[in-house]
Formats: structure tokens, C-alpha cells, sequence
């Protein structure tokens, strides 16, 4: 554990933490999206990242709203894993001359970190029915059909798009 974490003793502990782990992603994420639209070509990728940074905001309003159902603090534990996906996006966004390589590239990384929430949401829903909360489950519910929607239609993107104008 970390120097100012709980123990995970419990089930519940678990889906807390998870819970504040998905949290600090998501705040993550609103302050990576503005960097990938300002570097973004492709109208229809630039548009996308717009309105995924709209739902991601509404995903930390209904994370905020589990908090107070389950009756915890509103906080965020540094997620690892999305800050090396982020990290390793920048870094690549930043290597990437081509603006199409580019685009490829940005939506390559979106795609990480729309499949790390799926997981982290998926495992906080079975973890809320477990613990008897289908309240918190049926939230969290809302954010992780965003998820497999906004990773969808980045799929559809780059398939249709984004990779044969980078090839």
C-alpha cells in the first residue's frame, strides 16, 4: 500500500479503492484531452476527443455521486497505470513529426485508455453487486456503456480513417 493509503482488508475496501483509483484516472484524462484535440487533424478524431472530454467530465460527476451513495470522501489515489499510458502518449505525441502518424498515434492511445476504464468499470460494477449496491453498480453502469461506445466509434475511426491516411 501506499504511504497515505488505507489498508485493503476487505471487499468493500476494495471497491472503495478501486473506486478512487478510476477517480484519479478520469481527472487524469480531462487534463490530457484538451493537448490531444489542440494536436488532433482529423476533424472528425479533434471531434471526438471533444465530446469524449464532455462525457469524461459527466463520468466524474456520477463517480462523485457513487462516493456519497457508499458514503466515502470524495477523493483520488494515483492510478500507475494511467499515468503511464498518458505518459507514454505524450512521449510518443511529442516523437511523431507526420500529422497523420500522429492522429494514428493519439487515437492508438485513446483506444489504452478507453479499454483501462472498461476493465477498472467492469470490476466496479461486479464488486458493487457483490457488496449488495446494484445502486452503485446501476451508476457506474452509465460510465462504462460510455466507455465501450467512445471505444466503438475510435475503432471505427481508425479503421475507416485515420490508419489508411497514416499508411
Amino acid at each position: 500500500m501506499g504511504l497515505f493509503s488505507k489498508p485493503i482488508k476487505t471487499l468493500d475496501d476494495l471497491f472503495v479503492h478501486t473506486l478512487q483509483d478510476i477517480y484519479y484516472a478520469e481527472n487524469r484524462i480531462t487534463k490530457a484531452l484538451p493537448k490531444m484535440i489542440d494536436k488532433a487533424t482529423d476533424p472528425q478524431l479533434r471531434q471526438g476527443f471533444e465530446l469524449h472530454l464532455q462525457e469524461t467530465r459527466n463520468q466524474i460527476v456520477r463517480l462523485e455521486k457513487v462516493f456519497q451513495m457508499h458514503g466515502q470522501p470524495v477523493k483520488g489515489v494515483t492510478c500507475a497505470a494511467m499515468d503511464g499510458i498518458l505518459e507514454e502518449a505524450e512521449e510518443i505525441m511529442g516523437d511523431v513529426a507526420d500529422k497523420e502518424v500522429l492522429d494514428a498515434a493519439m487515437l492508438a492511445a485513446a483506444q489504452a485508455v478507453e479499454h483501462y476504464e472498461i476493465t477498472r468499470y467492469g470490476t466496479l460494477i461486479a464488486f458493487a453487486r457483490q457488496l449488495g449496491r446494484a445502486d452503485c453498480a446501476a451508476v457506474l453502469e452509465e460510465n462504462l456503456e460510455e466507455e465501450k461506445a467512445t471505444d466503438k466509434k475510435l475503432t471505427a475511426l481508425a479503421e475507416s480513417k485515420v490508419n489508411r491516411m497514416a499508411a
